[in-house]
Protein backbone atom coordinates (compact mmCIF):
# COMPACT_ATOMS: atom_id res chain seq x y z
CA UNK A 1 0.00 0.00 0.00
CA UNK A 2 1.41 3.15 -0.83
CA UNK A 3 1.52 5.61 1.70
CA UNK A 4 -0.23 9.46 1.17
CA UNK A 5 1.86 12.87 0.28
CA UNK A 6 2.78 14.61 3.53
CA UNK A 7 2.57 10.97 5.89
CA UNK A 8 5.74 10.80 8.32
CA UNK A 9 8.62 8.70 6.77
CA UNK A 10 7.98 5.33 7.97
CA UNK A 11 10.38 4.05 10.51
CA UNK A 12 13.05 1.79 9.67
CA UNK A 13 11.34 -1.29 11.08
CA UNK A 14 8.48 -0.55 9.68
CA UNK A 15 9.79 -0.42 5.96
CA UNK A 16 11.75 -4.20 6.63
CA UNK A 17 8.06 -5.50 7.24
CA UNK A 18 5.82 -7.36 5.24
CA UNK A 19 2.42 -8.47 5.48
CA UNK A 20 1.71 -11.55 7.00
CA UNK A 21 -2.34 -11.95 6.28
CA UNK A 22 -1.91 -15.91 7.85
CA UNK A 23 -0.52 -14.63 11.52
CA UNK A 24 -2.88 -12.09 11.70
CA UNK A 25 -5.68 -14.43 10.87
CA UNK A 26 -4.66 -16.90 13.40
CA UNK A 27 -4.09 -13.77 16.08
CA UNK A 28 -7.21 -12.75 15.23
CA UNK A 29 -8.70 -16.06 15.50
CA UNK A 30 -6.90 -16.99 18.88
CA UNK A 31 -7.66 -13.62 20.72
CA UNK A 32 -11.13 -13.05 19.49
CA UNK A 33 -12.10 -16.84 20.66
CA UNK A 34 -10.87 -16.17 24.36
CA UNK A 35 -12.55 -12.89 25.04
CA UNK A 36 -15.41 -14.07 23.63
CA UNK A 37 -15.72 -17.23 25.76
CA UNK A 38 -16.39 -14.13 28.13
CA UNK A 39 -19.07 -12.49 26.45
CA UNK A 40 -20.72 -15.51 25.46
CA UNK A 41 -20.35 -17.18 29.14
CA UNK A 42 -22.08 -14.33 30.51
CA UNK A 43 -25.03 -14.44 27.70
CA UNK A 44 -25.75 -18.10 28.69
CA UNK A 45 -26.03 -17.43 32.28
CA UNK A 46 -28.13 -14.51 31.57
CA UNK A 47 -31.14 -16.52 30.09
CA UNK A 48 -30.44 -20.25 32.04
CA UNK A 49 -29.20 -19.24 35.76
CA UNK A 50 -29.14 -15.15 36.46
CA UNK A 51 -32.95 -15.08 36.53
CA UNK A 52 -32.96 -17.34 39.49
CA UNK A 53 -29.52 -15.92 41.58
CA UNK A 54 -29.14 -12.66 41.34
CA UNK A 55 -33.20 -11.02 41.44
CA UNK A 56 -36.18 -12.12 43.44
CA UNK A 57 -38.04 -15.23 42.26
CA UNK A 58 -41.37 -13.70 43.39
CA UNK A 59 -42.21 -13.16 39.68
CA UNK A 60 -40.35 -15.01 37.02
CA UNK A 61 -41.33 -12.80 34.30
CA UNK A 62 -39.88 -9.85 35.73
CA UNK A 63 -36.94 -11.50 36.92
CA UNK A 64 -36.45 -12.83 33.40
CA UNK A 65 -36.37 -9.36 31.75
CA UNK A 66 -34.34 -7.78 34.57
CA UNK A 67 -31.17 -11.07 33.85
CA UNK A 68 -32.07 -10.05 29.86
CA UNK A 69 -31.56 -6.17 30.57
CA UNK A 70 -28.28 -7.17 32.33
CA UNK A 71 -27.29 -8.76 29.13
CA UNK A 72 -27.78 -5.13 27.43
CA UNK A 73 -26.24 -3.37 29.77
CA UNK A 74 -22.97 -4.97 28.55
CA UNK A 75 -23.60 -3.02 25.04
CA UNK A 76 -24.84 0.32 26.40
CA UNK A 77 -20.86 0.53 27.59
CA UNK A 78 -19.77 -0.69 24.21
CA UNK A 79 -20.21 2.85 23.22
CA UNK A 80 -17.94 4.47 25.38
CA UNK A 81 -15.78 2.00 24.83
CA UNK A 82 -15.61 2.34 21.24
CA UNK A 83 -14.81 5.87 21.11
CA UNK A 84 -12.04 5.44 23.64
CA UNK A 85 -10.60 2.34 22.60
CA UNK A 86 -11.16 2.69 18.99
CA UNK A 87 -8.83 6.15 19.29
CA UNK A 88 -6.82 4.06 21.28
CA UNK A 89 -6.07 1.49 18.49
CA UNK A 90 -6.07 4.55 15.75
CA UNK A 91 -3.64 6.47 17.73
CA UNK A 92 -1.23 3.92 19.04
CA UNK A 93 -1.83 0.87 16.87
CA UNK A 94 -3.53 -1.87 16.94
CA UNK A 95 -1.19 -4.01 18.98
CA UNK A 96 -1.83 -2.00 22.30
CA UNK A 97 -5.34 -1.87 22.50
CA UNK A 98 -5.84 -5.64 21.92
CA UNK A 99 -3.72 -6.30 24.66
CA UNK A 100 -5.47 -4.10 26.96
CA UNK A 101 -8.79 -4.93 26.09
CA UNK A 102 -8.15 -8.96 26.68
CA UNK A 103 -6.61 -8.21 30.10
CA UNK A 104 -9.78 -6.03 31.34
CA UNK A 105 -12.19 -8.60 29.96
CA UNK A 106 -10.67 -11.55 31.47
CA UNK A 107 -10.89 -9.59 35.00
CA UNK A 108 -14.26 -8.62 34.92
CA UNK A 109 -15.23 -12.24 33.72
CA UNK A 110 -13.38 -13.75 36.79
CA UNK A 111 -14.89 -11.62 39.34
CA UNK A 112 -18.43 -12.25 38.34
CA UNK A 113 -17.93 -15.78 39.10
CA UNK A 114 -16.81 -14.54 42.51
CA UNK A 115 -19.55 -12.58 43.25
CA UNK A 116 -22.37 -12.35 46.10
CA UNK A 117 -26.31 -14.33 45.10
CA UNK A 118 -29.50 -12.16 45.86
CA UNK A 119 -29.98 -14.47 48.54
CA UNK A 120 -26.79 -13.74 50.51
CA UNK A 121 -26.47 -9.67 49.54
CA UNK A 122 -30.31 -8.23 48.88
CA UNK A 123 -29.86 -5.78 46.02
CA UNK A 124 -26.29 -5.16 45.97
CA UNK A 125 -25.85 -8.46 44.07
CA UNK A 126 -27.71 -7.12 40.69
CA UNK A 127 -25.63 -4.19 41.32
CA UNK A 128 -22.02 -5.49 41.46
CA UNK A 129 -23.34 -7.69 38.56
CA UNK A 130 -24.39 -4.41 36.31
CA UNK A 131 -20.98 -3.00 36.77
CA UNK A 132 -18.59 -6.02 35.92
CA UNK A 133 -21.01 -6.29 32.23
CA UNK A 134 -20.45 -2.76 32.12
CA UNK A 135 -16.92 -3.27 32.10
CA UNK A 136 -17.35 -6.12 29.99
CA UNK A 137 -19.02 -4.42 26.99
CA UNK A 138 -16.32 -1.32 27.48
CA UNK A 139 -13.48 -3.93 26.98
CA UNK A 140 -14.97 -5.84 24.21
CA UNK A 141 -15.56 -2.91 22.11
CA UNK A 142 -12.33 -2.72 21.13
CA UNK A 143 -11.96 -6.15 20.15
CA UNK A 144 -13.56 -6.77 16.76
CA UNK A 145 -12.78 -3.34 15.46
CA UNK A 146 -8.88 -3.81 15.84
CA UNK A 147 -8.33 -7.12 15.53
CA UNK A 148 -10.67 -7.01 12.29
CA UNK A 149 -8.57 -4.01 11.17
CA UNK A 150 -5.49 -5.46 11.85
CA UNK A 151 -6.33 -8.65 9.73
CA UNK A 152 -7.81 -6.50 6.95
CA UNK A 153 -4.88 -4.37 6.80
CA UNK A 154 -2.34 -7.67 6.54
CA UNK A 155 -4.33 -9.52 4.41
CA UNK A 156 -4.45 -9.14 -0.02
CA UNK A 157 -6.76 -7.03 -1.49
CA UNK A 158 -8.48 -10.56 -3.50
CA UNK A 159 -8.64 -11.88 -0.26
CA UNK A 160 -9.52 -10.05 2.79
CA UNK A 161 -12.83 -11.73 2.76
CA UNK A 162 -11.41 -14.40 3.05
CA UNK A 163 -8.83 -13.92 5.96
CA UNK A 164 -10.62 -11.62 7.86
CA UNK A 165 -13.72 -14.22 8.33
CA UNK A 166 -11.12 -15.64 11.34
CA UNK A 167 -11.79 -12.94 13.20
CA UNK A 168 -15.31 -14.31 13.25
CA UNK A 169 -15.01 -17.69 13.19
CA UNK A 170 -12.81 -17.13 16.81
CA UNK A 171 -15.77 -15.25 18.12
CA UNK A 172 -18.07 -18.16 17.44
CA UNK A 173 -15.10 -20.50 18.98
CA UNK A 174 -15.36 -18.70 21.86
CA UNK A 175 -18.72 -19.83 22.16
CA UNK A 176 -18.31 -22.93 22.16
CA UNK A 177 -15.73 -22.83 24.64
CA UNK A 178 -18.27 -21.32 26.80
CA UNK A 179 -21.00 -23.68 26.17
CA UNK A 180 -18.52 -26.76 25.82
CA UNK A 181 -17.19 -25.82 29.70
CA UNK A 182 -21.17 -24.62 30.85
CA UNK A 183 -22.78 -28.27 29.03
CA UNK A 184 -21.37 -30.48 31.70
CA UNK A 185 -21.46 -28.97 34.86
CA UNK A 186 -25.64 -27.61 34.20
CA UNK A 187 -25.84 -31.91 32.94
CA UNK A 188 -24.00 -33.45 36.13
CA UNK A 189 -24.71 -31.68 39.02
CA UNK A 190 -27.57 -31.53 40.73
CA UNK A 191 -29.82 -28.50 40.00
CA UNK A 192 -28.93 -27.18 43.49
CA UNK A 193 -25.20 -27.39 43.59
CA UNK A 194 -25.34 -26.25 39.61
CA UNK A 195 -27.08 -23.02 41.48
CA UNK A 196 -25.08 -22.74 44.59
CA UNK A 197 -21.40 -23.35 42.66
CA UNK A 198 -21.03 -25.09 39.90
CA UNK A 199 -22.07 -21.90 37.39
CA UNK A 200 -19.42 -20.25 39.04
CA UNK A 201 -16.60 -22.72 37.30
CA UNK A 202 -16.86 -21.57 34.00
CA UNK A 203 -16.14 -17.74 35.32
CA UNK A 204 -13.40 -18.74 37.49
CA UNK A 205 -11.67 -20.18 34.08
CA UNK A 206 -11.42 -16.55 32.97
CA UNK A 207 -8.34 -16.06 34.92
CA UNK A 208 -6.02 -18.56 32.14
CA UNK A 209 -8.10 -15.76 29.64
CA UNK A 210 -5.60 -13.07 31.75
CA UNK A 211 -2.68 -14.93 31.10
CA UNK A 212 -3.15 -16.49 27.49
CA UNK A 213 -4.48 -13.21 25.98
CA UNK A 214 -1.19 -11.70 27.31
CA UNK A 215 0.84 -13.33 25.73
CA UNK A 216 -1.02 -13.94 22.52
CA UNK A 217 -1.63 -10.16 21.75
CA UNK A 218 2.11 -9.25 22.77
CA UNK A 219 3.27 -11.01 19.98
CA UNK A 220 1.19 -9.38 17.58
CA UNK A 221 2.85 -7.31 15.48
CA UNK A 222 1.34 -3.68 13.65
CA UNK A 223 -0.01 -3.82 10.21
CA UNK A 224 3.42 -2.72 8.19
CA UNK A 225 1.05 -0.02 6.16
CA UNK A 226 -0.39 1.17 9.57
CA UNK A 227 3.41 1.47 10.99
CA UNK A 228 4.64 3.13 7.77
CA UNK A 229 2.27 5.69 7.63
CA UNK A 230 3.88 6.31 11.09
CA UNK A 231 1.36 7.97 13.80
CA UNK A 232 1.92 11.81 14.43
CA UNK A 233 -0.23 12.88 12.07
CA UNK A 234 -3.30 10.64 13.76
CA UNK A 235 -2.36 12.23 17.06
CA UNK A 236 -3.09 15.84 16.17
CA UNK A 237 -6.72 14.91 15.72
CA UNK A 238 -9.47 12.96 18.01
CA UNK A 239 -10.35 9.88 15.25
CA UNK A 240 -14.10 10.68 16.67
CA UNK A 241 -14.25 14.06 15.59
CA UNK A 242 -12.92 12.80 11.95
CA UNK A 243 -15.26 10.04 11.45
CA UNK A 244 -18.79 12.33 12.59
CA UNK A 245 -16.99 15.12 10.17
CA UNK A 246 -16.38 13.30 7.12
CA UNK A 247 -18.39 10.25 7.63
CA UNK A 248 -21.48 10.23 9.17
CA UNK A 249 -23.27 8.74 6.52
CA UNK A 250 -21.34 5.27 6.78
CA UNK A 251 -21.53 5.64 10.36
CA UNK A 252 -25.23 5.65 10.22
CA UNK A 253 -25.35 2.85 7.52
CA UNK A 254 -23.52 0.53 9.70
CA UNK A 255 -25.10 1.20 12.68
CA UNK A 256 -28.91 0.11 11.27
CA UNK A 257 -26.88 -3.10 9.02
CA UNK A 258 -25.84 -4.16 12.83
CA UNK A 259 -29.38 -4.75 13.28
CA UNK A 260 -29.12 -8.04 11.47
CA UNK A 261 -27.81 -9.18 15.18
CA UNK A 262 -31.59 -9.25 15.77
CA UNK A 263 -31.72 -13.00 14.28
CA UNK A 264 -29.24 -14.32 16.96
CA UNK A 265 -31.07 -12.16 19.50
CA UNK A 266 -33.97 -14.30 18.83
CA UNK A 267 -33.12 -17.73 18.50
CA UNK A 268 -30.11 -17.93 20.94
CA UNK A 269 -31.12 -15.20 23.61
CA UNK A 270 -35.25 -14.79 23.15
CA UNK A 271 -34.94 -18.10 22.03
CA UNK A 272 -33.27 -19.78 24.61
CA UNK A 273 -35.40 -18.12 27.44
CA UNK A 274 -38.59 -19.09 25.54
CA UNK A 275 -37.69 -23.00 25.44
CA UNK A 276 -36.39 -23.20 29.09
CA UNK A 277 -38.21 -20.52 31.16
CA UNK A 278 -41.09 -22.37 33.40
CA UNK A 279 -43.63 -19.14 32.55
CA UNK A 280 -43.32 -20.16 29.04
CA UNK A 281 -43.94 -23.63 29.83
CA UNK A 282 -42.52 -25.31 26.74
CA UNK A 283 -40.44 -27.90 28.67
CA UNK A 284 -37.04 -27.75 27.74
CA UNK A 285 -33.90 -28.30 30.36
CA UNK A 286 -31.30 -26.13 30.39
CA UNK A 287 -28.79 -28.55 29.49
CA UNK A 288 -31.09 -29.28 25.60
CA UNK A 289 -30.68 -25.60 24.81
CA UNK A 290 -26.72 -25.62 26.14
CA UNK A 291 -26.82 -28.78 23.23
CA UNK A 292 -29.32 -26.21 20.30
CA UNK A 293 -26.53 -23.06 21.36
CA UNK A 294 -23.43 -26.02 20.39
CA UNK A 295 -24.51 -26.87 17.55
CA UNK A 296 -25.25 -23.46 16.05
CA UNK A 297 -22.21 -21.99 16.57
CA UNK A 298 -20.15 -25.55 15.66
CA UNK A 299 -22.52 -25.09 12.14
CA UNK A 300 -21.36 -21.06 11.95
CA UNK A 301 -17.35 -22.08 12.66
CA UNK A 302 -17.97 -24.59 9.44
CA UNK A 303 -19.59 -21.69 7.20
CA UNK A 304 -17.91 -18.68 8.10
CA UNK A 305 -14.89 -19.03 6.24
CA UNK A 306 -16.66 -20.22 3.50
CA UNK A 307 -19.17 -17.27 3.10
CA UNK A 308 -16.08 -15.21 3.83
CA UNK A 309 -13.87 -16.70 0.60
CA UNK A 310 -17.20 -15.96 -1.34
CA UNK A 311 -17.65 -12.33 -0.38
CA UNK A 312 -14.04 -12.06 -2.29
CA UNK A 313 -15.68 -13.74 -5.61
CA UNK A 314 -19.72 -11.79 -5.73
CA UNK A 315 -19.25 -9.34 -3.04
CA UNK A 316 -20.05 -8.54 0.35
CA UNK A 317 -23.69 -6.60 0.02
CA UNK A 318 -25.16 -9.63 -1.72
CA UNK A 319 -24.30 -12.11 1.03
CA UNK A 320 -25.44 -9.82 3.83
CA UNK A 321 -28.80 -8.83 2.05
CA UNK A 322 -29.45 -12.44 1.52
CA UNK A 323 -28.37 -13.73 4.37
CA UNK A 324 -30.43 -10.92 6.47
CA UNK A 325 -33.48 -11.02 5.04
CA UNK A 326 -33.68 -15.41 4.73
CA UNK A 327 -32.59 -15.44 8.15
CA UNK A 328 -34.91 -13.16 8.97
CA UNK A 329 -37.82 -15.07 7.60
CA UNK A 330 -37.28 -18.51 8.70
CA UNK A 331 -37.16 -16.80 13.13
CA UNK A 332 -40.78 -18.04 13.44
CA UNK A 333 -40.09 -21.59 11.92
CA UNK A 334 -37.52 -21.77 14.56
CA UNK A 335 -39.50 -20.84 17.39
CA UNK A 336 -42.66 -22.44 16.31
CA UNK A 337 -39.98 -25.18 16.43
CA UNK A 338 -39.89 -24.94 19.81
CA UNK A 339 -43.29 -24.48 20.89
CA UNK A 340 -43.81 -27.80 19.13
CA UNK A 341 -41.69 -29.22 21.88
CA UNK A 342 -39.40 -31.31 18.81
CA UNK A 343 -35.74 -31.35 20.10
CA UNK A 344 -34.94 -32.75 16.69
CA UNK A 345 -36.93 -30.09 15.01
CA UNK A 346 -35.08 -26.87 16.94
CA UNK A 347 -31.61 -28.55 15.87
CA UNK A 348 -32.35 -28.47 12.28
CA UNK A 349 -34.04 -24.82 12.43
CA UNK A 350 -30.88 -23.27 14.46
CA UNK A 351 -29.08 -25.15 12.21
CA UNK A 352 -30.25 -23.53 9.10
CA UNK A 353 -30.61 -19.81 10.51
CA UNK A 354 -28.35 -19.54 12.76
CA UNK A 355 -25.64 -21.51 11.16
CA UNK A 356 -25.89 -21.09 7.39
CA UNK A 357 -28.51 -17.66 6.60
CA UNK A 358 -27.06 -15.51 9.56
CA UNK A 359 -23.24 -16.31 9.11
CA UNK A 360 -23.75 -15.46 5.54
CA UNK A 361 -24.10 -11.66 7.17
CA UNK A 362 -21.87 -12.63 9.99
CA UNK A 363 -18.90 -14.14 8.30
CA UNK A 364 -18.92 -10.93 5.87
CA UNK A 365 -19.73 -7.46 7.66
CA UNK A 366 -16.61 -6.94 9.17
CA UNK A 367 -14.71 -7.19 6.32
CA UNK A 368 -17.13 -4.81 4.52
CA UNK A 369 -17.60 -2.08 8.01
CA UNK A 370 -13.73 -2.20 7.39
CA UNK A 371 -13.49 -0.99 3.83
CA UNK A 372 -16.25 1.87 4.50
CA UNK A 373 -13.74 3.88 7.01
CA UNK A 374 -9.88 4.91 5.82
CA UNK A 375 -7.13 3.97 8.26
CA UNK A 376 -6.80 6.80 9.98
CA UNK A 377 -10.43 6.44 11.62
CA UNK A 378 -10.76 2.57 10.81
CA UNK A 379 -10.66 1.03 14.04
CA UNK A 380 -13.50 3.94 15.73
CA UNK A 381 -15.32 4.13 12.72
CA UNK A 382 -15.45 0.46 12.78
CA UNK A 383 -15.98 0.03 16.48
CA UNK A 384 -18.89 3.29 17.42
CA UNK A 385 -20.78 2.34 14.38
CA UNK A 386 -20.73 -1.75 15.31
CA UNK A 387 -21.73 -1.14 18.87
CA UNK A 388 -23.71 1.68 18.95
CA UNK A 389 -25.79 -0.57 16.87
CA UNK A 390 -25.51 -3.67 19.01
CA UNK A 391 -26.16 -1.46 22.17
CA UNK A 392 -29.63 -0.96 20.61
CA UNK A 393 -30.20 -4.38 19.11
CA UNK A 394 -29.06 -5.57 22.78
CA UNK A 395 -32.42 -4.78 24.33
CA UNK A 396 -34.13 -6.65 21.43
CA UNK A 397 -34.62 -9.85 23.97
CA UNK A 398 -36.23 -8.08 26.52
CA UNK A 399 -38.15 -5.82 24.00
CA UNK A 400 -39.48 -9.86 22.57
CA UNK A 401 -39.49 -10.88 26.38
CA UNK A 402 -42.19 -7.70 26.98
CA UNK A 403 -44.15 -7.97 24.20
CA UNK A 404 -44.66 -11.60 24.22
CA UNK A 405 -44.33 -12.58 27.72
CA UNK A 406 -45.14 -15.93 29.07
CA UNK A 407 -48.93 -16.46 28.47
CA UNK A 408 -49.34 -15.12 25.25
CA UNK A 409 -50.56 -16.26 22.16
CA UNK A 410 -48.83 -16.95 19.04
CA UNK A 411 -45.89 -15.79 20.84
CA UNK A 412 -43.23 -17.79 17.23
CA UNK A 413 -45.51 -14.78 15.16
CA UNK A 414 -44.93 -12.09 16.98
CA UNK A 415 -41.60 -12.31 17.86
CA UNK A 416 -40.72 -13.15 14.07
CA UNK A 417 -42.26 -10.41 11.78
CA UNK A 418 -41.01 -7.85 14.29
CA UNK A 419 -37.38 -9.64 13.42
CA UNK A 420 -38.31 -9.77 10.07
CA UNK A 421 -38.92 -6.23 9.72
CA UNK A 422 -35.92 -4.66 11.78
CA UNK A 423 -34.06 -7.18 9.37
CA UNK A 424 -35.49 -5.10 6.12
CA UNK A 425 -34.28 -1.94 7.50
CA UNK A 426 -30.67 -3.55 7.91
CA UNK A 427 -30.89 -4.82 4.33
CA UNK A 428 -31.78 -1.28 3.05
CA UNK A 429 -29.05 -0.13 4.80
CA UNK A 430 -26.78 -2.75 3.82
CA UNK A 431 -27.85 -1.97 -0.49
CA UNK A 432 -27.20 1.89 -0.10
CA UNK A 433 -23.95 1.20 0.75
CA UNK A 434 -21.43 0.97 -1.51
CA UNK A 435 -19.86 -1.73 -2.69
CA UNK A 436 -16.21 -2.59 -2.09
CA UNK A 437 -16.11 -5.65 -4.32
CA UNK A 438 -12.98 -5.88 -6.58
CA UNK A 439 -11.14 -2.32 -4.91
CA UNK A 440 -8.26 -2.48 -3.45
CA UNK A 441 -7.76 -0.79 -0.31
CA UNK A 442 -5.57 2.05 -2.10
CA UNK A 443 -8.61 3.04 -3.94
CA UNK A 444 -11.14 2.87 -0.88
CA UNK A 445 -8.75 4.80 0.94
CA UNK A 446 -8.45 7.79 -1.97
CA UNK A 447 -12.66 7.67 -2.38
CA UNK A 448 -13.83 11.10 -1.92
CA UNK A 449 -15.95 12.10 1.18
CA UNK A 450 -19.67 11.72 0.83
CA UNK A 451 -21.20 15.00 -0.54
CA UNK A 452 -22.32 17.17 2.18
CA UNK A 453 -26.25 17.50 1.57
CA UNK A 454 -26.50 13.44 2.10
CA UNK A 455 -24.49 13.72 5.27
CA UNK A 456 -26.76 16.02 6.60
CA UNK A 457 -29.59 13.84 5.72
CA UNK A 458 -28.11 10.80 7.16
CA UNK A 459 -26.75 12.78 10.22
CA UNK A 460 -30.30 14.09 11.05
CA UNK A 461 -31.57 10.66 10.11
CA UNK A 462 -29.12 9.36 13.03
CA UNK A 463 -30.65 11.93 15.62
Amino acid sequence: MSTTPGAVSPAPEASAGKRDPKKAAMSGWIGSALEYYDFALYSLAATLIFPTIFFPAENKTVGIIASLATYAVGYVSRPVGAVVLGAYGDRHGRKQVLVFAMLLMGFATFTVGLLPTYGQVGLLAPVLLVLLRLIQGFAVAGELGGASAMVVEHSPDARRGFFASFTLQGTQVGSILATAVLLPLAALLPADQFSAWGWRVPFLLSAVVILAGYIIRRRVQEPPAYAAKGTTEAKQRFPLVELLRTRPGAVVRCILMTFTNVIGMATLVFGVSYATQEGYGNGFSSSEFLWVTLVANIAAVATIPLFGALSDRIGRRTLMATGGIVGGLLVPGYLWAIEQGSLPLVFACVVIVQGIFFQMWNATFATFFQEQFPMRIRVTGFAVSQNIGLMLASFFPSIFTAIAPPGSANIPLTIGLTTLGICLVSTAATLLSPDTRGKSLDDLEARKAEKPVRQDELAGAAR
